[in-house]
């Protein structure tokens, strides 16, 4: 039976994997200082036998050793997330990305333990070559602009698991995530659709930022948890990098108006300036899609469900916890 040890799995995508995981059979840790996760993620979960929760930030290099020596696998998900919380507080999102991850790592050669680290779409910065391919070269902008903190220290996680498993033969995948919505998801820290479908639900005008013609792909988190999964049992997929997401384009004015549809809402949808809703000189992507063709033909994995079928989940889930 396989023991997963999940950093950041009170998070959103992290308990949708817990729950994926349990479910196959598998015994899950969760380790998460509660940041950015919540416990009410885990509802569902905590009194199951074969799940465990420690309430610890993962450069606790005592307790990490502990869980890491017990378990068979570890996802990596802990990571500063948000665009708000990026550019608000860049501190913070460089030493928990980058100093977890050379803990994680450290700790996982130590017992030869498998990682799959989870990455960002962001990495690719401002590329104009669509779709995103895994070799494409990456374009960020400049380090007086804390918005690519994020971008940068997620690029350098990649290379230091990519540089385990080159030098000293650590099993590692690296999958990049692009905008994976579904429901628990919280807008606190900028996510586009909770807010947008919190603002709809109460009749509020629904903000976009910018003019609203950048184009994204949202993929819904349980496809999204299904491909994890299925690329942790691949070997020839360690010492790879792989996306993860949907490939259905959508402007952000144009999921505005889907979510506002689907809502039955009669909120208005207003355009806010970059400058406004961040902070001056903020830079945005105008266009982020993913190639889908590595991972099709490494797993045979594609995203089944569409957007409105998720915009409909979410909308149910806020419904249900207004306050949640």
């Amino acid at each position: 039976m396989t023991h997963a040890l999940i950093t950041g799995g009170a998070g959103f995508v992290g308990s949708h994997l817990a729950e994926k995981l349990i479910a196959a059979g598998q015994t899950v840790t969760v380790i998460d200082d509660l940041s950015t996760g919540r416990m009410s993620n885990l509802a569902n979960l905590i009194k199951h036998p074969r799940f465990r929760f420690a309430i610890e930030d993962i450069r606790n290099t005592i307790v990490l050793d502990r869980l890491v020596s017990e378990c068979d696998i570890i996802y990596h998900l802990a990571a500063a997330v948000g665009v708000q919380k990026i550019v608000s507080h860049p501190i913070e999102t460089i030493e928990i990305n980058i100093g977890g991850s050379e803990v994680v790592f450290k700790t996982a050669a130590r017992y030869r333990k498998k990682v799959m680290l989870a990455s960002t779409s962001e990495v690719y910065g401002k590329g104009v070559k669509f779709p995103f391919e895994e070799d494409d070269d990456s374009l960020l902008g400049p380090t007086t602009r804390s918005r690519w903190s994020y971008a940068a220290s997620k690029a350098i996680d990649e290379f230091l698991g990519l540089a385990y498993h080159k030098e000293v033969g650590l099993p590692v995948t690296v999958f990049r995530l692009f905008n994976t919505v579904g429901p628990r998801q919280s807008g606190q820290y900028g996510m586009v659709v909770p807010r947008f479908v919190r603002w709809a639900l109460n009749h509020q005008p629904i903000q976009v930022y910018g003019d609203g013609q950048q184009q994204r792909c949202f993929g819904n988190v349980f496809d999204v948890v299904d491909a994890i999964s299925r690329l942790a049992e691949v070997e020839d997929a360690e010492g790879q990098v792989f996306n993860i997401g949907s490939d259905e384009e959508i402007s952000i004015v144009g999921l505005a108006e889907r979510v506002r549809e689907r809502s039955d809402s009669a909120s208005e949808i207003s355009l806010i300036p970059y400058e406004q809703a961040y902070e001056p000189g903020f830079e945005d992507f105008r266009r982020r899609v993913p190639s889908l063709d590595k991972i099709k033909r490494v797993i045979g994995w594609r995203p089944t469900t569409a957007l409105d079928t998720t915009i409909d989940q979410i909308i149910s889930y806020i419904r249900e916890n207004p306050n949640g």
